[in-house]
Formats: structure tokens, sequence, C-alpha cells
């Protein structure tokens, strides 16, 4: 834990990846998998943003993890997670394969050397809804925010008001953009140095298999388990440690 963030807070975000009712529904169960292991962890944890599936599960959800090194135990979640099953879905009970991103943002507590452009900000409002917007859904309180040079978005509901979660959505926006910033200098120092460094968000870290077997596999230290419901319980602390360790 000797990162410059790593003792942070941090939030983690929670988008399905294509495939419709099934992708919403696997972002439903690592939502729970997270939320359980923080519990255990004794990290508490705010809802910034929820929005329900259409038919089923999560559209995307993002929270924020506040506790001593939150964003260390969490960074090496960032990428694409697997599942592998018989859809409860499909009335002919076939095998589906679905997948969900994971992005994890350290929270930065010092005046971000960040400065935005109002041009380059789209900022939208709308009604809040579902687990993050309970007790706000009366006004269009919710905010998104689309920073139009990097296309990265962000958005918020858990406040009441909507200049609390403009506030909130453009600190969230200001953390990603520095860690965008400080990904890209390390990618150009190992350009130089010649190491080669897999930070890209669109990597497949970790497979769910539930038919026609039992197994969980991290695809980066080969450390695996055949207990999925332990797992799906919250217990990855053999994951990511092993990341942990292999970056020593």
């Amino acid at each position: 834990m000797n990162g410059p963030y790593d003792k942070n807070n941090c939030i983690l975000e929670i988008h399905p990846g294509a495939g419709g009712t099934e992708s919403c529904d696997w972002a439903s169960m690592l939502y729970r998998m997270y939320t359980r292991w923080c519990e255990k962890k004794k990290y508490s944890i705010t809802v910034l943003d929820y929005q329900d599936g259409d038919e089923a599960g999560i559209k995307s959800v993002s929270i924020m993890v506040k506790g001593l090194n939150a964003y260390g135990y969490l960074k090496n979640e960032k990428g694409v997670h697997r599942l592998v099953r018989l859809s409860p879905f499909d009335s002919n009970n076939r095998r589906h394969t679905s997948f969900a991103s994971i992005e994890v943002t350290p929270e930065i507590d010092k005046d971000l050397e960040i400065e935005l452009d109002e041009k380059d900000l789209k900022i939208d409002v709308y009604r809040s809804t579902g687990a993050g917007g309970q007790g706000v859904n009366t006004t269009d309180s919710a905010v998104r925010i689309t920073h139009l040079p990097t296309k990265i978005v962000v958005t918020c509901q858990n406040e009441r008001s909507q200049i609390q979660n403009k506030e909130q959505a453009l600190k969230v926006l200001k953390n990603k953009l520095l860690l965008k910033k400080i990904e890209e200098q390390e990618k150009e120092m190992n350009d130089i140095k010649g190491i080669q460094s897999n930070i890209d968000f669109g990597s497949q870290i970790r497979s769910y298999v539930m038919h026609p077997y039992s197994l969980v596999k991290d695809h980066r230290t080969n450390i695996e388990t055949s207990n999925v419901g332990k797992v799906m319980d919250g217990d990855i602390d053999m994951f990511i440690e092993a990341n942990l360790k292999k970056e020593l």
C-alpha cells in the first residue's frame, strides 16, 4: 500500500456489457459481491448513482467506498469480469456468457490540479430513480456530466439538490481526469523504458464459471477456486492479495 492514493477512499462503478438482461443481472450480482466484501472489511458505502435494468438487474451503479486503503485493495478489480452460467432468463435453459466492467477511481482529498473548461462540459439533469434516488425522486435533481474531449461520463443522484449533485459529479470527474493523466504518464514512462504494462480498461481479468463446472479464476495470477458461492458472497481477498503481491 505504498501507492500515492492507495490509502484513499475510492469510487467503484459497475457497467454491464452487451447482452441486455443477462448482463444487467450479472452487474447486480457483482454489486452484491462488492457490497458484501465492503461489509466484511467494515467499509462504508454511499450510492452515488444507481440505474435499474429494464427487466432485471442494473444498468449502472456507482458507489463511494470509504475506509483506510479502500483504493489500494480495489484498484486491481478494474477490468472486465466474465460470467458463464445456465441462464434463468432463457426458457430453454441454455448456457450464456455475460460481461460486466468495473472501474475504480481514488478519491483525491487535495485540491485537484485539473482545470475544467465549461465549453468542454455537457450537463444534463434528470429524475432520480432506483436505490440511489429514494427520497429525491420527486424533482429533476440527478446530474449527468459528459466531458466532451475525453467522452468521460459521470452521474450523481444521491444528494437532495441539483447543485449538490453537480458539485459531487464535478469532483468525481476531476478524479477520473487526474487518474487518466497519471496513467498516461506511467504508460509514457514505461514505453521509454521498454516495459510492457496492461492498465487498459478493456482487459478481461476474471472468469466466474457456474456451468458446466464451478470455477472462479483470475487470469492475471492464475489464482482459482471452485467455491463460486463463497466468492459471490464477497470472499475475494485471495484474488486481491495475489494481485498486490504480484506488484511487489
